[in-house]
């Protein structure tokens, strides 16, 4: 006898599929914290020298890499990509589907 395993298409935000508070913003941060330790892991860093990179110590890189993100907000995770020398562009746009005069278009420099 084979036992039927239930399953569902998500909704592409790991986060909202599991009921949590604040999907949409615990996806973006994910992203980004994924972003900073891909940079890190390209530079072939420690963790040890990432964090004076950052001005945060061993641990914090440690939760970062790991996803443990409750510590960090959006801004902070930017300022990161601005201390590992990368430039930033927010881009504002209506949602799919949805029809909007305008464009907004936003450069974070330092």
């Amino acid at each position: 006898m084979k036992n039927k395993i239930e399953s569902s298409k998500g909704s592409g935000n790991v986060f909202k599929d599991l009921g949590l508070s604040n999907p949409e913003e615990r996806l973006q941060k994910a992203k980004i914290a994924g972003l900073i330790y891909d940079i890190i892991n390209s530079r072939r860093l420690s963790q040890k020298n990432a964090a004076e990179i950052l001005g945060i110590n061993q641990p914090k890189v440690s939760a970062l890499k790991n996803g443990n993100l409750e510590g960090f907000s959006i801004e902070r995770l930017f300022r990161f990509l601005q201390l590992l020398e990368q430039d930033i562009e927010v881009v504002v746009c209506p949602k799919k589907g949805k029809v909007s005069q305008f464009t907004i278009t936003a450069e974070i420099v330092s």
